[in-house]
């Protein structure tokens, strides 16, 4: 039976025909449609009969597990069919398709798997990317590799961006695609600023707000706040006050019929109100919702390249997150807005996102691109191209997981690559059976997969978890938050084709897998009785002084954040020494530490960067010792050297000819740029170094000076000299500006009598500036034309001097005046 998609008032179907159009002479379209347009649903339906998909497959991704299946059920539900017929799903650990599915609606991740497997892609005439805009990481990577296949083995595949609020000029420019824009139906939404939030006091604020909405507003209610502890909280309130309403939470972590409990129309027709993370921002049709109140905050994960570590932060939301959130109160009438913050801040909000992919950890990106086969990850097509340091550490770890190896995935990398799971657990996983332990790495897994089911109030040991797990399999514990690891950890089981295994947990056992899984946070107490840790990686973390972990001398940490200086362990398990022995390697380790006293050279036995044992190193070239001393300079900055006032002003006259002179090769002399390229003109100075003192010592200006060739040295004096001569004989420095600024010459006003025009530097194309001082050395004036000065301001400041400093000279007609560098003597009549 086929679908007629204009049957369905919604404003999606006056483009439908354009679609249409575009698909059948382009193989790269955009769509922008607003929320509620019916761009998720009623597009991917009525594509399914065009002839160019000549019997093959739409597979259309959402960027979220609960918008997939919610999306297909609908989908099917206007064939009038169940999901799996016509219309299935694919997510992760679940699937829902049949022998005669034509649409599959699947999560980013999916998809990219596919591509994977049959990298042209056969059967599939169209990819969909819904829902663009959010821009996460698996989005990007899918659209990269399916734009490859596109352009070299299937160039009759079809792909159709689609979102609310894509950024058009760019994504057109770059795809070299055509775009439709549907202006939708949006019903007006009433906009009310609340004044300032509170992030520490969110759910009492968000609270009050509700309340205020629920007497001034009809129809049900859709809260915005950041995370699942905000949720919570606020529903307590709001259980405890509005008890005639209907209050549900929807966030990623709840079970699937919570989910949909919060999504579709109360049974009874009660009013609701649903506490949501921005889950609910733009994929869901959340039935009845006429007014949203809106805190203004996200939480997102952020990665750093620097300690390997994740961790979620609250953030202000865009211009475009509070717009699609606002919108949710005008798809079914008018409606209203309850916005958490002022006009003012509405102002200083960001326009957009940012894209996942320059925040998030990319071990699986560049993992997907080892699989690819592609060296260069640049060259294929990013809206947004991964961060270079980012990359660099998914590389390292992946080569220390043996991933990877000279760039190329390594036969043990393909084996990961087939685990629905990052790198790391599924390196676990694989390395588990060979020590017989892959029951306990799937329930590890599953744990790290999910939310803590323990807390904070139950300390770090992740033991504790494992045991809680299987006490609740075996029947001896109830516990809401295991169900949803305990089914992650049996369908590793079912992957790995394993038994369930509930007996006692050796905790040496799973500190064991975590240091598979997290080689660089293996951690040695460090000296003295503080509860800290020293980790592999270098970096210090901490466990609380009464947690049962603390007076362990080796943990394997599992989790743990980024917070400067000391870190917080979350999650750990103490390891047996003896298991780390084919971890301990022998270097020779040449560094430069100024803390310790400088250079130093030694064989180390270590785990990364935990010394186990050392010897001094006699031993060793001299250009490692250079290069050490070299990567300290980049590492440690300009206060190493003596980069003083003369040094400064020698960098600011050269980096002024570079703006000025443009005839001369000027070099950069920067203190930045000096600094990473040490190597290029310090190296001949530092043989003898040894102590900071040493560096301290080096004659920066006469080493820098030495550095530019013969003929610059000469221009340098000449075009950019370091003093001036007045007409009272003083030869006065002149203080250069590093931005090109014209340089300053301070000097006091009565030095300069007779001298009628400004002084100029760079062959007089340059006039100085003059800073023109009392007796006293303080500025009386500012200028850059001391003719005009003489002429008009001199006679004004004469009348102060005077005033101020009877001793001195101050004459009605100062350009025939005797210039004088202190009080004129009198004389003798």
């Amino acid at each position: 039976m086929s679908f007629n998609p204009y049957k369905i008032d919604l404003p999606i179907i006056e483009v439908i025909d354009d679609v249409k159009n575009h698909l059948s002479k382009s193989n790269t379209l955009l769509v922008s449609a607003s929320t509620g347009a019916g761009k998720s649903t009623l597009l991917p339906l009525a594509l399914l009969e065009e002839d160019w998909l000549k019997d093959q497959k739409i597979i259309m991704l959402e960027p979220r597990r609960l918008a997939a299946r919610t999306i297909a059920m609908r989908l099917a539900e206007l064939l009038g069919e169940k999901v799996g017929q016509r219309v299935g799903y694919r997510i992760r650990f679940d699937n829902c398709i049949g022998k005669h599915t034509q649409l599959e609606v699947v999560t980013e991740g999916i998809l990219t798997r596919m591509l994977q497997t049959d990298n042209a892609l056969e059967g599939v005439g169209l990819v969909i990317f819904d829902e663009f805009h959010e821009r996460s990481l698996f989005a990007d990577v899918a659209l990269a590799l399916s734009r490859e296949a596109q352009q070299v083995l299937r160039p009759d595949l079809r792909l159709m961006i689609m979102s609310a609020t894509l950024n058009m000029p760019q994504l057109t420019e770059l795809l070299n695609a055509p775009f439709v824009v549907s202006e939708g139906r949006q019903y007006p939404v009433e906009i009310f600023y609340e004044g300032e939030n509170d992030l520490q006091l969110l759910p009492e604020l968000t609270s009050r707000v509700v309340h205020k909405a629920v007497k001034e507003q009809k129809g049900d209610i859709l809260v915005f706040l950041p995370g699942e502890a905000e949720i919570k909280a606020c529903e307590k309130i709001l259980k405890s006050s509005q008890k005639a309403i209907s209050i549900h939470p929807l966030y990623g972590q709840l079970s699937p019929q919570k989910q949909y409990a919060a999504i579709m129309p109360h049974r009874e027709g009660r009013r609701k109100i649903i506490l949501a993370t921005l889950i609910a921002e733009t994929s869901l049709t959340i039935e009845g919702i006429s007014v949203v109140v809106d805190t203004g905050f996200a939480r997102t994960m952020k990665f750093n390249p620097n300690t390997g570590l994740s961790r979620l932060e609250t953030i202000d939301i865009t211009l475009d997150s509070a717009d699609q959130r606002a919108g949710r109160a005008g798809r079914l009438g008018a409606g209203a807005c309850y916005r958490m913050w002022t006009k003012a801040t509405q102002h200083r909000l960001e326009k957009h996102r940012t894209p996942e992919i320059e925040e998030a950890d990319l071990a699986s990106l560049v993992l997907e691109m080892a699989k690819w086969g592609v060296a260069d990850i640049n060259s294929l097509t990013w809206l947004t191209p991964p961060p270079k340091g980012h990359v660099e550490q998914a590389k390292e770890l992946l080569q220390q997981i043996e991933a990877i190896e000279d760039g190329k995935i390594t036969e043990h990398g393909k084996a990961i690559h087939k685990l629905p799971c990052h790198p790391r657990l599924a390196h676990m996983l694989l390395l588990a059976d060979d020590e017989d332990l892959t029951a306990l790495a799937c329930d590890v897994a599953a744990l790290l997969d999910e939310r803590d089911p323990l807390g904070k109030e139950s300390g770090i040991d992740i033991n504790l978890r494992i045991e809680a797990l299987r006490r609740f399999r075996s029947g001896s514990l109830k516990n809401k938050r295991l169900v949803r690891i305990a089914k992650t950890a049996e369908q590793y089981r079912k992957m790995l084709d394993i038994e369930e295994d509930n007996s006692a947990v050796d905790c040496f056992e799973t500190g064991l897998l975590l240091a598979f899984a997290y080689p660089e946070r293996i951690a040695h107490a460090t000296p003295g009785n503080n509860a800290q840790f020293k980790l592999a990686n270098g970096n210090i973390a901490a466990a609380g002084h009464q947690d049962d972990l603390a007076h362990e001398s080796w943990l394997a940490i599992a989790s743990l954040n980024a917070r400067d200086g000391v870190g917080r362990i979350f999650l750990a398990s103490p390891i047996n020494p003896k298991d780390l022995a084919p971890m301990v390697k022998s270097y020779d380790s040449i560094y430069w530490d100024t803390k310790r006293g400088g250079f130093t050279a030694q064989t180390e036995l270590r785990i990364g960067n935990i010394v186990l044992q050392s010897k001094p190193l006699t031993n060793y070239d001299e250009a490692q010792k250079l290069k050490a001393i070299s990567d300290a300079l980049k590492k440690e900055g300009a206060w190493l050297l003596d980069f003083n006032k003369e040094v400064e002003q020698w960098q600011n006259r050269v980096n002024s000819l570079r703006i000025w002179d443009k005839q001369n090769k000027w070099p950069n002399v920067s203190t930045d740029y000096l600094l990473a390229t040490n190597a290029q003109w310090l190296s001949h100075y530092l043989s003898n170094i040894r102590k900071p003192e040493d560096l301290k010592k080096i004659d920066l200006k006469t080493v820098l000076q030495h550095n530019l060739d013969y003929d610059l040295q000469n221009k340098l004096e000449k075009l950019a000299p370091e003093r001036i001569e007045v007409p009272s004989g003083s030869n006065i420095k002149l203080n250069y500006q590093s931005n090109g600024e014209p340089p300053v010459l301070a000097v006091r006003l009565q030095e300069v009598f007779g001298l009628l025009e400004t002084p100029t530097v760079n062959q007089g194309n340059v006039k100085v500036l003059m800073h023109l001082l009392s007796p006293g050395f303080k500025p009386v004036q500012i200028t850059g034309d001391l003719n005009s000065f003489w002429n008009n301001a001199y006679f004004e400041v004469k009348k102060e001097m005077k005033a101020r400093y009877p001793k001195h000279h101050w004459p009605d007609n100062p350009l025939e005046a005797e210039p004088l560098r202190g009080v004129k003597r009198k004389t003798k009549e």
